[in-house]
């Protein structure tokens, strides 16, 4: 097998300022919706399945959960003072508004919820959770933090009706 070509790697995002100078790296939320729904759209065709297209999302979720926390968050002294960063960091870089709204003795159970997130507030109600890569990325997040493996799923979305998404993320035993 050769080697892979486009495995993650920071060098991959580029030097925005040199290579868009004028435009810099603000960009419109529809156009990430039209890069994702696009690309969901042909996942879908070739593999003629949306759950295994929510599963090759959710796992690059998970890459780009533990990604971003590994850069741009680091390890903290505890998972309150990283969730509080991470927190910050997803607000100021727009992905959306994270708000831990519990979390169990020996954070074995949290809820987390995501409001104005990128992937579905403001669609319309489809009868379908759309937040699968949010799951992997906050399960990556939590794994990069604490060493430990989370499931995380999404019990509450925008496009199921509800105006905020909602993740309870578990800690496997």
């Amino acid at each position: 097998m050769s080697a892979r070509f486009y495995e993650f790697s920071w060098d991959l995002i580029g030097n925005i300022e040199k290579g868009r100078p004028h435009l810099g790296s603000d960009m419109r939320l529809e156009v990430y919706r039209l890069f994702q729904f696009t690309v969901r759209d042909v996942l879908e065709r070739h593999l003629k399945s949306k759950e295994e297209v929510d599963k090759i999302f959710f796992e690059a979720g998970i890459n780009a959960g533990r990604q971003f926390s590994e850069k741009l968050v680091g390890r903290q002294e505890n998972l309150y003072s990283f969730l509080s960063l991470l927190q910050k960091k997803l607000q100021e870089f727009k992905i959306g508004i994270l708000r831990v709204e519990q979390v169990s003795q020996h954070n074995a159970n949290l809820i987390i919820s995501v409001e104005e997130d990128l992937d579905c507030s403001g669609l319309p109600d489809s009868g379908a959770e759309a937040c699968h890569y949010d799951e992997g990325f906050i399960k990556g997040a939590l794994d990069y933090q604490t060493g430990d493996r989370y499931s995380v799923k999404e019990i509450d979305c925008w496009c199921l009706g509800g105006r905020t998404c909602r993740f309870e993320a578990v800690k496997e035993e």
